[in-house]
């Protein structure tokens, strides 16, 4: 896939003790600022802004249970009331190797769903989960 065309949108930020907050548009709060957190909040105004994806329908920072194991889905979207996509965003300098997609497909195995992406912001890679056959995205699945 090729990189996020991020579009441009006006972040709300504010500093508290020091320390930067960006507010979350889905989650409807502020959360710390930091490097995978601004990727995550870019990549949710690309899904809302450019795709069309409806926010009702995004979930950010999703508690999954794998086992005894608790985990958080950076992002889930939802279609027809299932889990139909997920995303895992790794701040920017964060390489997208095999083992964050190995973490990934870990998190689908609480879901099974039909797309799976993950970004560092600058690089975005997808594939399309279908029967067992696993196809790569040209693009972000349209709405």
């Amino acid at each position: 896939m090729q990189a996020l065309a991020f579009p441009s949108y006006h972040y709300n930020m504010q500093l508290q003790e020091g320390k930067e907050y960006i507010f979350d548009t889905v989650r409807k709060k502020w959360v710390r600022l930091t490097p995978e957190e601004w990727v995550r909040q870019n990549v949710v105004q690309y899904l809302l802004q450019v795709k069309k994806y409806p926010a009702a329908l995004l979930a950010v920072e999703k508690e999954i249970h794998i086992g005894e194991l608790r985990k958080r889905c950076d992002i889930v979207v939802y279609k027809d009331a299932q889990p139909w996509m997920i995303i895992e965003c790794k701040e920017m300098n964060v390489p997208l190797s095999e083992g964050v997609l190995m973490q990934l497909v870990r998190y689908n195995t609480a879901f099974c769903c039909t797309y799976l992406i993950i970004t560092n912001g600058s690089y975005t890679w997808g594939w399309e989960v279908e029967n067992g056959a696993v196809k790569e995205l040209n693009e972000m699945p349209e709405w």
